[in-house]
Order: C-alpha cells, then sequence, then structure tokens
C-alpha cells in the first residue's frame, strides 16, 4: 500500500490527497450525521417562500447550458451553479442547519448542494467519495470561515467563506490539478458575497446568510478555473491566515460543529434552553406572567424583538421563540409556520419581556453563548433559570436519538415517513465497501410526493 500522501501542506493539494482511508471513524460517523440533518432541514425549507422563489429564479437565470444539474428535492434541471444556488437557498430558508462556533455561520449550507450539483457533472460517485466530499467542504469551509473573522474587522454572511467549500468540491469532482484549484479557491474567495451579517440581524428578509450567493460563487469559480479564467492565490488561506490550514487531517473541524435542536438563529437558542429551564419549575399560563427578563449578549440581543410577520423574523428572534418555548414548551416548524406566527397568546406576551446585554457574556461569545432567563409571576413567584448554554455544541451535543428524531419529525412532516425511512438507510449506508451515491441522489435530486 502507498504512504498516505501529506495533508498538512496546503488547502490545495489537501483538496485531492483526502482519501476515506484516511478519516477517522468518527469523522465518517459525524458525516453522516450532518448529511442526515441538512437533508432534514432542506426537506423542511421546500415549504417556504424563499425555497420556491429561489428555484423558479435558478430555472430562469441559472439554465442549464452544458452543465445541467437537477435541483435539491426538486428535480429540475438547471446549470451546476444554479442547482447549487437554489438547494444552499433551500436549506438556508429554514434555519435549523448546523454550524460552527467560531465561523459565527454554517458551511454544510453550501457545501451538500454543491457535492449534489457536482455528483450530476461526474456521475458513479462511490458512497465513500460522497463522504470524502463533504468532510472535504466542512474542513476547507470552516477554516476559511474562522480565517475570514480573524483577518476582517467585518463580520460577513456565510457566503463570503463557503463559496471556497463549493470551489474545492468542484476542484475535486472535476479532477483538476493543484494549480487549477489554488485559481478556483482564489476566484471563490474573491467572488465571494462579502455581505454585512449584521444587517439581517436588524432588518431580517429571505437575504438570510448568503449561501447561495456563496454556493452560486464556489460552483462558477471552479468552471471559470476550468476555462482558464485565473484568480490565485485566495489570500485567507494562504497569506492572511495560513496557520488555520497548517493542521488539515490532524484536528477535523467537521467534530466541531453544533447542531440545532431548534429553528431559529443559534444565538437565541441559550434564551430557549434558559425558558425551557423555568418552564420546568413550576407550572404557570399567559396570565399569570408579569415580566419575563431576558439577559444575553449583545448579537443575541440585536435579534427582532417586534411581533414577527414573516417567518424570516421569526427565525431571527429572540422574543418570540421564547415567548413560544415558556407557553408551549417546545420551538419547531410550526412555531416558524404560518400558525405559528399569529398565535394569540405568544404574542400578547410579548411586551411583558425586557432584554438585557451582560458584560460576561459578551466577552465569552463567539466560543460560547449564554443567556438567562427570570420570569415573574402575577402571584409573587420569581422563576430563575440561572445562566445556560444551549445544547447542541460538541461540549453539550444533542443525543444520537434526538438527531435521529429531529431528521424523521422534518424529513416524515414533508414527504412522509417512507420517504424518510428510505433517505435515512441511504446516508446510512454511504460508508459500505461497495456502496455508490445513486440511491442517495436519486431520492433527493428528484420531487418526492408531498404528504401535505
Amino acid at each position: 500500500m502507498k504512504p498516505a500522501p501529506p495533508l498538512q501542506d496546503d488547502a490545495s493539494r489537501f483538496t485531492h490527497a483526502l482519501r476515506f482511508d484516511m478519516l477517522p471513524d468518527a469523522v465518517v460517523r459525524d458525516a453522516q450525521r450532518r448529511l442526515l440533518d441538512l437533508f432534514a432541514v432542506a426537506a423542511a425549507g421546500t415549504s417556504t417562500r424563499m425555497s420556491s422563489i429561489a428555484r423558479e429564479h435558478a430555472l430562469d437565470c441559472f439554465a442549464a447550458g452544458r452543465t445541467p444539474a437537477r435541483m435539491l428535492f426538486d428535480g429540475r434541471i438547471a446549470s451546476a451553479a444554479g442547482a447549487a444556488f437554489a438547494g444552499a437557498a433551500t436549506i438556508d430558508s429554514f434555519d435549523g442547519h448546523d454550524g460552527h462556533a467560531l465561523t459565527k455561520g454554517h458551511a454544510g449550507v453550501t457545501v451538500l448542494p454543491a457535492l449534489l450539483a457536482m455528483t450530476e457533472r461526474v456521475p458513479g460517485m462511490s458512497g465513500r467519495e460522497f463522504i470524502v466530499q463533504t468532510v472535504l467542504g466542512y474542513e476547507l469551509g470552516t477554516r476559511a470561515g474562522i480565517a475570514l473573522h480573524a483577518t476582517s474587522r467585518e463580520y460577513h454572511t456565510s457566503g463570503a467563506w463557503n463559496a471556497l467549500a463549493a470551489a474545492a468540491i468542484a476542484s475535486r469532482a472535476l479532477g483538476f490539478d493543484v494549480p487549477m484549484t489554488r485559481h478556483a479557491l482564489g476566484i471563490a474567495e474573491y467572488h465571494g458575497p462579502r455581505s454585512d451579517m449584521m444587517r439581517c440581524i436588524d432588518h431580517p428578509t429571505m437575504l438570510k446568510d448568503g449561501s447561495c450567493w456563496g454556493a452560486l460563487a464556489g460552483i462558477s469559480a471552479a468552471l471559470l478555473a476550468s476555462r482558464g479564467f485565473t484568480g490565485a492565490p485566495a489570500t485567507t488561506v494562504e497569506r492572511d491566515a495560513p496557520a488555520m490550514f497548517a493542521d488539515l487531517g490532524e484536528r477535523w473541524v467537521i467534530l466541531e460543529q453544533y447542531v440545532k435542536p431548534y429553528p431559529v438563529c443559534r444565538w437565541a437558542h441559550p434564551s430557549i434552553a434558559a425558558a425551557l429551564a423555568v418552564r420546568a419549575q413550576a407550572a404557570f399560563d399567559a396570565a399569570s406572567i408579569e415580566r419575563v427578563e431576558i439577559e444575553t449578549f449583545h448579537e443575541a440581543k440585536r435579534l427582532w424583538s417586534d411581533a414577527p410577520r414573516t417567518t424570516e423574523e421569526a427565525q431571527y428572534g429572540v422574543l418570540f421563540p421564547v415567548a413560544a418555548a415558556l407557553l408551549h414548551g417546545r420551538v419547531d416548524a410550526d412555531t416558524i409556520g404560518d400558525g405559528g406566527l399569529i398565535d394569540p397568546a405568544v404574542r400578547a406576551l410579548l411586551p411583558r419581556f425586557v432584554t438585557h446585554e451582560r458584560a460576561d457574556f459578551n466577552a465569552a461569545f463567539p466560543a460560547e453563548r449564554w443567556a438567562r432567563v427570570t420570569v415573574e409571576l402575577r402571584d409573587g413567584r420569581r422563576l430563575d433559570s440561572g445562566a445556560m448554554q444551549a445544547s447542541g455544541d460538541p461540549a453539550r451535543p444533542m443525543t444520537p436519538e434526538a438527531e435521529r428524531g429531529k431528521f424523521r419529525a422534518l424529513t416524515g412532516a414533508r414527504f412522509g415517513a417512507r420517504f424518510a425511512s428510505e433517505l435515512e438507510a441511504a446516508v446510512d449506508a454511504l460508508a459500505e465497501p461497495h456502496a455508490s451515491a445513486s440511491t442517495l441522489c436519486e431520492l433527493v435530486l428528484n420531487a418526492p410526493n408531498f404528504t401535505q
């Protein structure tokens, strides 16, 4: 057996040197967990207006040409870049996907649609290669995000850096050499959307996290490089923060991702967890609540605080999901759907909230996200959660059963329990020695029969 090629060299070499037998078992299992979670969020996302608009836009503006690819959970054909755009928009439209604390954003939302788009360009991919490319996208995308935040004064959306993940996946799938891969990464970095994330926090709309444009930029970058378009170097990778890529193949950042138990901005999760802890202390209803105080960090305090008019305002809110957690003991797809948005009890509770920043919570961000919820009842009782973090982080992981439950609930509600079971089995089978990715791709690159 040939010795393993070096991985701790640079991102372009890593893109092509990585092999399945180099992946620790924990990394393989985690890649499959990430895929299940992303498919679940995408399934839920297909019900949103944002996803519908993005898919129609891809058909009109990113037509197939010479790079046809089917769109995720849709089946209609756009270009590879257009299919990746639509898939990332679909996942981003339902804010339940994974992320990394130090990127303050998301890699997988672009990794999966980019990978699916490229399987259409390079048919016959093995299940194990599908896992390798998933890991590749997380490893390069997450590091690019951390590096960009470490070297830029602005807080950019995820599309600014997950574009590099898409470019790396496409470069590997198309069999580039290292120089051509360098150009693809450089083009993706230069054209990635360096948009202002806090604008969408202050004014939640369908702009979301810019990942649809990151996916489009990354796939486009590789296709441009294949025609001889130049763009090296990716300065974040090669000049500004090369140390971030020095431990490729040793430290596996895919293992550092968080998983969301609630389909809203991760910054609201500690407050939701604290609200649920308060709810567990005593029975109460909306009429018995005098005042609710949330203590959290600055960025979470910036989340939408008025009664939401759209699912985007609900997903990028803090008061609304906390109120739902206090009154109903859950924050789920129904909470942020049309029916949940007009819940009269939840909306009536919002004026009784006050929110404060805490200096120690600010200091801990972004590596840690803390909140505390205090509820004063009209009978004089005071219920206090204490300072809390949310589950889902590597230090406080969701159980495997809870993650599978999330997948089955979201996918089954949209496409039925039978489809969810088939998709779950297809993802689980990817690591088997002679498995093909074709079964999985045929499931997700066609339009399932909607159950509702």
